[in-house]
């Protein structure tokens, strides 16, 4: 009983706490995912006051905020926009991919990690934060905008780049052989082959299935699939936030709208204390002596960025203040960068990967946005006086 009632306590603790620092984050107008970072570096190995009985149940937690992370992803996208986005906009995701994954690919080497490192590394500099840049546009009134759509395509191009890649990190990361690596490579390409044509041929049959008039059972119907799907990935050795991803890909219409509405709250808790877990695994000790390195990246991932959106808006021939917002919105590091070096952590690739990462994460997703608010007004007098 007394264990319990401690980790009734602690988990009590860090919920109410998330939620002030939430509304803090809020109030600033930043993303509130480097203060959950903050947090769990604050009561982890090393930090202020670490937690001891409430860890292995926010472990759980924090496998449950990456697929419905990345469930309610999914959701956001059908099959026949991720196909027109990968046809339309193949040439700027493939400038995005090579300028943005080289820099932690690039640093890993340098640095002696090894080529597994430098694959996660390359995963963590690459993915622009969907949910921190979908905030900033709304936020600063540029959804209308008409690079906006150019942004959303590279966003969907790197999803999809994830659910090819992060199959390939896991094989890596559990050390298979050439063989069995590829293997396991070829079932996440055919996994997501066919749960894209069974999305464009029959993905009625899977609505009518999942779709309910009643709220709690959509829910558990959609949460269900995901987490078994995920299961039935995560034993394929592909990945389960993949497997979960797909499932949102595979509903679509007003569905995948009332399922997203109905676990968006749901989402944003286990998000939380993912973040917050991410923190709990990491030194915040170590991040010292790799706090220069992770600001050098982190600068270098700015500019490499903002070429990206500047070459992707200028095909598109949208003029210099929007390619300038462009690259601007896709600065912020967040979910997918966590999710990446959380896996390699978790498979002791490098003892300095985890302090590396949550640095460089810190550093965009707070920097990120306050950058958009800052140069906007420089935006709009470039703009007048084109």
């Amino acid at each position: 009983m007394h264990d319990i009632a401690i980790l009734f306590l602690e988990l009590g603790a860090v919920l109410l706490g998330l939620g002030v620092l939430g509304a803090l984050a809020m109030r600033v107008g930043i993303s509130p995912i480097p203060l959950y970072l903050l947090a769990g570096l604050a009561f982890g190995q090393g930090g202020i006051l670490p937690l001891a009985t409430s860890e292995e149940f926010i472990s759980v937690g924090a496998e449950l905020g990456v697929i419905l992370l990345l469930l309610t992803l999914g959701l956001e996208y059908n099959a026949d926009e991720l196909l027109t986005s990968l046809k339309g906009n193949a040439p700027a995701g493939l400038v995005d991919l090579v300028l943005n994954a080289a820099p932690g690919a690039i640093c890993a080497l340098l640095l002696g990690w090894g080529p597994v490192a430098a694959v996660a590394m390359a995963g963590v500099t690459y993915a622009t934060s969907s949910g921190i840049t979908a905030k900033v546009l709304s936020d600063l009134g540029w959804i209308g905008n008409r690079e906006t759509p150019v942004v959303l395509s590279l966003l969907v191009f790197e999803d999809l780049t994830m659910a090819i890649y992060l199959p390939v990190l896991t094989a890596m990361l559990a050390g298979l052989s050439l063989a069995a690596g590829a293997v396991t490579v070829a079932i996440a390409l055919g996994t997501v082959s066919v749960v894209l044509v069974v999305a464009l041929r029959f993905g009625r049959f899977i609505e009518s299935f999942v779709s309910s008039p009643n709220s709690e059972v959509l829910m558990l119907k959609v949460v269900g699939l995901a987490l078994l799907v995920a299961g039935v990935a995560q034993q394929l050795q592909v990945s389960a936030a993949v497997g979960a991803f797909l499932v949102g890909i595979a509903l679509s219409g007003e569905l995948a709208h009332d399922a997203q509405a109905l676990l968006s709250p749901l989402r944003d808790l286990f998000a939380a204390v993912f973040f917050v877990f991410f923190g709990l695994q990491t030194d915040p000790t170590k991040m010292g002596p790799v706090a220069g390195l992770a600001a050098l990246l982190a600068l270098v991932s700015m500019v490499t960025k903002l070429l990206t959106g500047f070459y992707a808006a200028r095909r598109a021939g949208i003029a210099r203040a929007g390619r300038a917002r462009a690259g601007i919105a896709l600065i912020p590091r967040g979910e997918f960068n966590i999710v990446i070096a959380g896996l390699a952590v978790s498979a002791g690739v490098h003892p300095d990967l985890g302090p590396l990462a949550a640095a460089y994460v810190l550093i965009l997703a707070a920097f990120g946005p306050l950058a958009a608010r800052l140069v906007q007004p420089l935006i709009t007098a470039i703009a007048n006086r084109a």
